[in-house]
């Protein structure tokens, strides 16, 4: 569950930025689900932003959000071509995994990885 300061935005973030699909619910929204090949990603309202804490601010190059994915490569390339941000580039991590970071409106870290091998 990932904490947002704007609804809407993190909404078209997770849509234009990611390719995730989004259902917002309530009026105003408060809670979100942002879906894509099978994985679900909550967001809920939280008014007042200042509270909002990523999670590497807290442990050293520590995720809010792992998505394990059967080819990274090929999100890699899509979310590049989107021209979405990244938080760091694809690379062999020591955990493993092939990975790549983006990081939400809010300051949360999602990598996206798959195994090594």
């Amino acid at each position: 569950m990932l904490l947002a300061s704007d609804m809407e935005r993190t909404a078209r973030w997770f849509r234009g930025s990611l390719g995730f699909e989004v259902e917002l619910f309530h009026e105003p929204p408060d809670f979100g689900i942002a879906s894509r090949d099978g994985t679900m990603i909550m967001f809920a309202r939280c008014p007042d932003a200042e509270r909002i804490v990523a999670n590497w601010k807290i442990v050293e190059k520590m995720w809010n959000v792992y998505v394990r994915v059967d080819d990274v490569e090929a999100l890699y390339a899509e979310l590049l071509e989107r021209g979405t941000e990244l938080d760091y580039s694809l690379y062999d991590a020591p955990h493993g995994m092939r990975e790549f970071g983006v990081t939400d409106p809010d300051g949360h870290d999602i990598a996206f990885g798959q195994p090594l091998g």
